[in-house]
């Protein structure tokens, strides 16, 4: 049984870094896309990162390219999303994202993931 978890949000001034972790179980770390998605409050769910070996490469959205970094510890089957110069549209739920199907076109969009984390709160203030 695949299982996401995640951790490390909370409240940051606009400017500031956050460092967001998925620990993964349940699947061969190595073999799965692993992305992260958030949602904001009346807004729809938004891809932000995916890393995939199986594709090779790191994938972003234009709204955190060159902010936001996507790694990998593959012994601890971890994923950790580097959040540097934080503004307050960042504010949102995060999820933690994994498939092992997905193809590059469907990377974007939340409906090519078969498994999800509860979510981590993110919340930048101005």
């Amino acid at each position: 049984q695949v299982q996401l978890v995640e951790s490390g949000g909370g409240l940051v001034q606009a400017g500031g870094s956050l460092t967001l972790s998925c620990a993964a179980s349940g699947l061969t770390f190595t073999r799965y896309t692993m992305a992260w998605f958030r949602q904001a409050p009346g807004k729809e769910r938004e891809f932000v990162a995916a890393f995939s070996r199986r594709m090779g490469g790191t994938y972003y959205s234009d709204s955190v390219k060159g902010r936001f970094a996507i790694s990998t510890n593959n012994a601890k089957n971890t994923m950790i999303l580097q959040m540097n110069s934080l503004k307050p549209e960042d504010t949102a739920v995060y999820f933690c994202a994994s498939s092992a199907t997905i193809i590059t076109s469907q990377l974007r969009f939340h409906s090519g993931y078969a498994h999800w984390g509860q979510g981590t709160q993110v919340t930048v203030s101005s």
